[in-house]
């Protein structure tokens, strides 16, 4: 049985996929977990070679990539091309960590007791990707547990199967063992129960999601059931904090890009820009200026730097942003009417206050809200009046005023005078709050695939009191 996914521009059939069931899983979590032991047992050299290869072989798909991220979610190419050179980054600094996991020796009270801590592999990681940066995700979902010496499930999203399917598809190529690399695609009616029997198999010991923090909700509280771990990378509505000795045009660069880069269908969007009273009237009109060369176009034709958004629904959404915020009080700078259902003009809305949604709701969208504040105290506030805790920016010419801000704003990650948007395959990236929790990228993802144990040996005879 297949389903189909829609091309958002155009409406017709973009791609086929399987549409697996709840009853698939169990057949599917058993060969992953037979493969287990011999891809833990090999060397951290061998894995590290078969890692290279995928990285290689992704790269060697960057058309299909291109013709798939277009037709699956309105992407555009400079999109889908950025998406496939941080995967593949994130593949190689992978396999460099086959050789990091790396234990300690612990000095012991005990006489002749050698105490050791050391990093094992857990299992079957399920890795849950969304569709906004469909290689990206897809690839971290998996690469990190890989060189750990993991088996893997991919549950691919059903806005984009074959984008994902393309992913799996290099790796097998790239040679790793049957069964230590898996995919799984679904209809999007059959989901729950698909994501749930996931969860449930016995072979599956930890589950990494990204997506929205309601299903992250429903992800942790069904893992919980079975005491399994999960890495989640969820919402964010980040912050960009613009000071009165901040370079505005720089600023107004960093603001533009963290907004609208993928029609701000990212994660570390940034939503909310908070400028101080104090230059916030020349920020605005540098930032209209500069928002108003934004054009949008039909992706297909790579005109324009934005593209489609993924549905309509989307568009939906941000309009109610936009009309709740304008009947509060704010007003919007620069935006337009949406095209072809899915061809949203970037806007930017001035005078957002904390009683609007816009202040509150992820858009995950081309939409961000410009709040004023009175000084660095009351910026502060405002940026950590949010559930959320991703990403977030701060933009001063005092270098160590911006660390001491940084350090005191809520978030997983900050930037001293760079954009909200930024990920690289070695920095421990995730949130904290309804952000999620536990990280990704580099050692800090060796952590989250391995299981930390402690072993002992002894060295002389043993002295005990009974």
């Amino acid at each position: 049985m297949q389903f189909e996914r829609i091309n958002p521009m155009t409406g017709a059939v973009a791609s086929t996929a399987e549409a697996m069931q709840a009853s698939d899983i169990p057949a599917i979590a058993a060969r992953a977990g037979a493969a287990f032991p011999a891809w833990a047992g090999m060397g951290p050299n061998a894995r590290r070679a078969v890692l290279m290869k995928a990285a290689s072989a992704l790269e060697a798909k960057a058309d299909a990539f291109v013709e798939a991220m277009m037709g699956e979610i309105g992407a555009t190419k400079g999109w889908a091309l950025f998406n496939l050179g941080l995967a593949a980054s994130m593949v190689r600094e992978a396999a460099a960590l086959t050789t990091q996991i790396s234990g300690e020796v612990i000095p012991s009270d005990k006489p002749g007791c050698l105490a050791m801590a050391l990093r094992e592999p857990v299992g079957v990681i399920l890795g849950i990707a969304p569709w906004n940066a469909p290689i990206i995700l897809g690839v971290r979902a998996i690469a990190v547990p890989l060189a750990c010496g993991n088996a893997v499930i991919l549950k691919a999203s059903e806005q984009c199967p074959r984008t994902h399917a393309l992913i799996i598809e290099a790796f097998a190529e790239a040679g790793f063992p049957e069964g230590v690399v898996n995919v799984v695609t679904n209809a999007p009616k059959d989901a729950a129960e698909v994501v749930g029997a996931l969860i449930d198999a016995g072979e599956v010991r930890r589950i990494n999601f990204t997506g929205s923090t309601a299903v992250g909700r429903i992800i942790a509280k069904r893992a919980a059931e079975h005491l399994k771990p999960c890495l989640l990378e969820l919402g964010g509505k980040a912050p960009l904090i613009v000071l009165d000795d901040a370079d505005l045009d720089e600023a107004v660069k960093a603001a533009a890009f963290g907004a609208f880069m993928n029609q701000g269908q990212i994660c570390m969007s940034t939503e909310r820009i908070i400028v101080v009273d104090a230059v916030a009237d020349a920020f605005a009109e540098k930032f209209k200026a500069k928002v108003a060369t934004l054009a949008v176009g039909d992706p297909r034709e790579g005109t324009t730097p934005l593209g489609a958004v993924v549905d309509a629904k989307t568009v939906a959404h941000c309009q109610s942003l936009i009309d709740d915020a304008l009947a509060k009080g704010a007003k919007v700078l620069t935006g337009g009417e949406t095209t072809h259902n899915v061809l949203m003009p970037a806007h930017v809305v001035d005078g957002v206050t904390q009683d609007m949604k816009l202040f509150r709701d992820e858009s995950f969208g081309p939409v961000v809200g410009v709040i004023r504040a009175r000084d660095e105290a009351h910026a502060i506030e405002l940026a950590n009046d949010t559930e959320y805790g991703l990403s977030a920016a701060v933009f001063t010419r005092d270098t160590a005023r911006g660390l001491r801000v940084a350090r005191q704003i809520k978030s997983g990650i900050c930037h001293v005078n760079g954009p909200t948007v930024h990920d690289e395959a070695q920095m421990p990236f995730g949130g904290v709050g309804a952000s999620g929790y536990g990280r990704f990228g580099g050692k800090a993802g060796i952590d989250s695939f391995t299981e930390l144990r402690w072993i002992t040996m002894e060295t002389q005879p043993g002295h005990f009191p009974i």
